[in-house]
């Protein structure tokens, strides 16, 4: 989440390679290149797509579950705080950045494989197209033995079964997956009327507005630039977790759309929903498309 040190992230890794190890899996641990890490667990080839989900999430969940002031499991991002685990890279066809791939970062920063010992004491920053030839040369590939431990999912599969027991169940999938059996409402709790009971009651759902959508990211920014001016007040009043930035898939592309949870504005400080600026509308593109294909396919005919 936005405002969230390196040094968090640390935190964070130390947990999950606690975990990982009382449920006697082998973590191999690299830099995403970008602001995050990723841990890779080779496995025997037993389970479901299904199957490592659900494992990847129960593994979130306990991570969570031990460090709940660092760590989030939750999906929407409103919901978040600290450091996400993200159980959703396990979904089918989903992509990670390969070990040792560049990143688009002004310092080509390259995704590098590490040992424990060296993730706690390196940076993202010491990885980059310059420097990972010669690291390469003289230690060779961090995770050269990955295939020669494979592990069992069975110990993570039963605390699925134990969470599932006790309430927690499927979590949200990628929004451009068929609804899966079991899965919870796929609406964010900033567009519900009411919130997750507590106390009897229910809580109000968090108030977030929509800023900006835009085919590109930087455009989106500009747009939340643009409201910031507009409104210095409440802008000074947002904690850095409260700018939302979120990629959104479409058929063929990505886009981007910015939101804002006031949840930390003084009510008389909360502006209204405004017309989005800019206003990007992917599903017309998709359509412009398609339909101008059906015209080409006519012509050709």
């Amino acid at each position: 989440m936005p405002g969230i040190a390196w040094s968090q992230l640390l935190d964070v890794a130390r947990v999950v390679q606690e975990v990982l190890a009382d449920f006697r899996l082998v973590g191999w641990p690299k830099t995403s290149g970008s602001r995050g890490i990723h841990v890779n667990v080779r496995l025997h080839r037993r389970w479901s797509f299904t199957d490592v989900r659900r494992a990847a999430l129960a593994l979130a969940r306990e991570v969570e579950r031990r460090a709940p002031d660092l760590a989030t499991s939750k999906w929407w991002k409103e919901e978040r705080h600290g450091v996400f685990l993200d159980y959703n890279q396990n979904a089918k066809d989903r992509t990670v950045a390969g070990a040792y791939s560049v990143r688009p970062r002004p310092d080509a920063r390259v995704s590098a494989p590490v040992t424990w010992d060296e993730l706690f004491e390196c940076r993202p920053e010491d990885f980059t197209l310059r420097t990972m030839p010669a690291r390469f040369a003289a230690i060779g590939d961090r995770h050269a033995r990955i295939d020669e431990n494979p592990c069992s999912l069975e110990a993570l599969l039963e605390l699925s079964a134990q969470q599932e027991a006790a309430g927690l169940g499927d979590a949200p999938w990628p929004p451009h997956y068929a609804k899966q059996a079991g899965e919870p409402p796929r609406v964010q709790p900033s567009r519900t009327k009411r919130g997750p009971k507590r106390s009897g009651r229910r809580a109000p759902a968090k108030p977030l507005i929509e800023i900006s959508r835009a085919a590109k990211q930087d455009d989106a920014l500009a747009g939340l630039e643009r409201w910031r001016t507009r409104h210095p007040q409440t802008a000074a009043h947002l904690q850095p977790g409260d700018v939302l930035v979120d990629a959104m898939r479409g058929r063929s592309s990505t886009w981007t759309r910015v939101r804002v949870n006031l949840e930390h504005v003084p009510e008389a400080l909360r502006p209204a929903q405004e017309p989005l600026d800019p206003d990007y509308d992917p599903n017309a593109r998709s359509m412009a498309g398609r339909v101008g294909k059906s015209r080409r396919a006519r012509r050709g005919a």
